[in-house]
């Protein structure tokens, strides 16, 4: 029972971190210059694109962090200050809206929508830590990013639908409220780090 929770944990985190419902004012806006027959089949290539961006990180992550030599309590508490900064961003979002910012028009290709937008540094840091954490786990995170991914996929193929419905207004409470729970795992992995560090010679 354990086992499914920590990957049902780890999925959730994920989708917080992947932000869908942050995302879809920046997928509108940017594929608003797109032809509307167009809009859905890019943003199907970005949201594969990010998807396979994410597998590559996973399966190829402890190699990084083998080379750089870097330890795991390093990578939580790092991963603990950069989820706490997208969170603090989400709740705070910066004036020229979005948590990456404006970005030119034009039909956007890998940036910004599948990179950083879905597949963003925070991600790729919970994803070294899941995988340097449990380094035996592979298939129960490759579930947990696929299943975070379908459901932000989800979403944002919805994206115009959730926009009519919800109105900007809602959308921006449910993504401060998503921001509130990462700041709080955020601080948790950033605690767990610490205390691993302060409990080795």
């Amino acid at each position: 029972m354990e086992h499914s929770l920590s990957t049902l944990s780890a999925g959730i985190l994920l989708f917080l971190i992947l932000d869908p419902l942050g995302n879809i004012p920046l997928f509108l806006s940017l594929l608003k210059g797109v032809a509307p027959e167009r809009r859905r089949r890019v943003m199907l290539r970005e949201l594969l694109i990010a998807l396979a961006a994410l597998f590559a990180f996973l399966l190829g992550g402890s190699t990084v962090l083998a080379a750089l030599q870097l330890r795991t309590e390093s990578v939580s508490i790092a991963g603990g200050i950069v989820l706490f900064l997208i969170g603090v961003k989400m709740i705070f979002p910066p004036r020229e809206g979005g948590i990456f910012g404006a970005s030119p028009g034009g039909e956007p290709f890998i940036v910004p929508l599948a990179i950083p937008g879905v597949a963003g540094p925070s991600a790729m840091a919970a994803l070294l830590l899941l995988t340097n954490s449990h380094p035996g786990r592979t298939a129960d995170w490759s579930i947990a990013v696929f299943g975070a991914w379908l459901a932000t996929a989800l979403i944002l193929l919805s994206s115009t639908w959730l926009f009519r419905l919800l109105g900007a207004h809602v959308l921006t409470a449910l993504e401060r409220l998503m921001g509130m729970l990462l700041v709080a795992l955020s601080v948790q992995m950033f605690l767990d780090g610490v205390v691993v560090y302060l409990g080795k010679p």
